[in-house]
């Protein structure tokens, strides 16, 4: 039985091509543990569930601005409107927001 954030690990996999290395650098987490919540042996709680949350509502709007195949590429290059900042770290520490807004524009003008 998959527990709802279990499903949203995988769900940020699928559509967003993210892999257990991104899943984990955005989360804080180790990959050991990302793995166990992709097979479901594991819910993430806490911060990590809070970040998990985060980067999938992240990851939904950005494939809806670029091909899915290009997210995890931008969420690792370095974004100057993040001075310079990769959106995985951002996410990582906390700042939601911040990468939000960033998205927004995005979305405003319809491609990256």
């Amino acid at each position: 039985m998959t527990t709802s954030f279990a499903s949203e690990a995988a769900h940020i996999q699928e559509i967003g091509h993210l892999s257990v290395s991104d899943m984990a650098r955005g989360t804080g987490a180790n990959e050991t543990t990302v793995r166990a919540w992709l097979r479901d042996d594991r819910s993430p709680s806490g911060t990590y569930a809070e970040r998990l949350a985060e980067l999938s509502s992240l990851v939904e709007r950005l494939v809806q601005v670029m091909q899915p195949e290009y997210v995890p590429v931008w969420m690792r290059k370095p974004v100057p409107l993040l001075d310079d900042d990769k959106p995985l770290d951002v996410i990582a520490t906390g700042e939601y927001r911040r990468l939000s807004r960033v998205i927004a524009g995005l979305e405003a003008t319809g491609a990256v």
